[in-house]
């Protein structure tokens, strides 16, 4: 019982440091954008370092590479590819606080692209879309500016958030059948290779025409690497090997604490060149878009306690 607990314990630990490091992600992001990398060049740099760290993981392990799990992981690189494509480049016009916000809401995305593959839509789920709608709008509401403060990026980082959705729809059903090492390391591979593709066919400034001035600086490899080794390599281990110790809830509000991380990264300074602000309606948008994934997961299981609760008192 002590080592099933002390077992339990580690994987939140692991977990909430995974959300953590994804957390600061974005801020990481942010600076070697600022630094002059374009998104081609930073997400084929990103990528490359993760696929090194994942492929020599899968070395280790032995994993046996089977021609179901390359497909798969084909189709999840994809899509893996195209949201991150929408989310760094949102990240050129708008902050890395309100992207981290406005990508946390796949929480709220998953459960309804599952209804789209005939699940059922918890009433959970509906209420914490509502709560989330309203705490979108107060996040990017600008009084006086167009559209309220609404802009490109915002729109590609939510759409990257509905992407996240399929993503983690596609991998739920694709994990039953394929192994999770092979489905990481193929959808990181194709990330990668897609983005060196695309980047090289793009004109400058879109292209690697700035990496080497970028990549000059010393900060911009520390990106790169917390990006690549931690944010990619480490946290895909530490999801496929810790994430089967909890239940699904429990890991979900683990990882919903992500945009907390990225937010406190933001305004805290720490990161050369990234120093935010969030007013208090912007701050109350956040945290009733953290609050509406906290609805969506907890409410079936305090329904469920209830329920039983009142079952108990008729009985007794």
């Amino acid at each position: 019982m002590q080592a099933s607990r002390r077992s339990h314990l580690v994987a939140v630990i692991s977990l909430a440091l995974t959300a953590a490091i994804w957390g600061g992600g974005f801020p990481a992001t942010k600076y070697g954008l600022q630094a002059g990398l374009s998104v081609g060049a930073l997400l084929t740099l990103r990528f490359a370092i993760g696929t090194a760290g994942l492929g020599l993981m899968v070395a280790l392990l032995r994993v046996p590479i089977r021609r179901q799990a390359v497909r798969d992981g084909l189709w999840l690189g994809l899509v893996l590819a195209t949201l991150f494509w929408l989310q760094t480049d949102g990240l050129r016009f708008t902050t890395t606080s309100k992207s981290g916000f406005i990508t946390g809401l796949y929480v709220i995305f998953t459960p309804l692209v599952a209804l789209l593959a005939g699940d059922r839509l918890r009433p959970s789920h509906g209420l914490g879309a509502a709560v989330a709608l309203i705490g979108l709008l107060l996040l990017v509401r600008e009084p006086g500016a167009a559209w309220g403060g609404w802009n490109r990026g915002d729109s590609e980082t939510l759409l990257a958030a509905v992407l996240c959705g399929f993503h983690i729809v596609m991998t739920a059903h694709f994990s039953r059948r394929s192994s999770g090492w092979i489905l990481a390391l193929m959808q990181v591979a194709v990330t990668g290779l897609a983005s060196l593709l695309i980047t090289l066919a793009l004109p400058a400034p879109w292209g690697f025409e700035g990496a080497a001035r970028a990549l000059a600086r010393p900060g911009t490899w520390v990106a790169l690497a917390f990006m690549g080794i931690l944010a990619t390599t480490l946290a895909f281990y530490v999801q496929s090997t810790m994430q089967a110790r909890l239940g699904a809830t429990e890991s979900a509000i683990l990882f919903s604490t992500e945009p907390l991380w990225t937010a406190l990264l933001a305004i805290s300074g720490w990161i050369p060149g990234i120093r935010e602000h969030l007013g208090p309606v912007q701050l109350a948008g956040g945290l009733l878009i953290l609050a509406a994934t906290l609805v969506a997961e907890l409410g079936p299981r305090l329904l469920r306690r209830l329920q039983a609760s009142e079952a108990e008192d008729a009985i007794g």
